[in-house]
């Protein structure tokens, strides 16, 4: 699975969040561990880790929480 800057950010159930922000790095393998999602939906940033994940495609990433659990 590889996130790509810019991918939309859907919950659990399709509601759109925003948009993949910045990636963060495991320092010793380089792997993305945390991603940013500037979400207008919630008036903040989010850090979302990425055992939160349940589809990934180059366009979009699929969490496996909702809206609710975030807020």
């Amino acid at each position: 699975m590889e996130i790509e800057y810019g991918a939309e950010v859907v919950d659990k159930n399709g509601k759109l969040l925003g948009k993949v922000d910045h990636l963060m790095h495991n320092t010793w393998t380089g792997e993305i561990s945390k991603f940013v999602v500037r979400s207008k939906v919630l008036d903040k940033n989010l850090v979302i880790s990425t055992q939160d994940l349940l589809e990934v495609t180059k366009t979009k990433v699929r969490l496996n929480i909702s809206i609710d659990e975030l807020s």
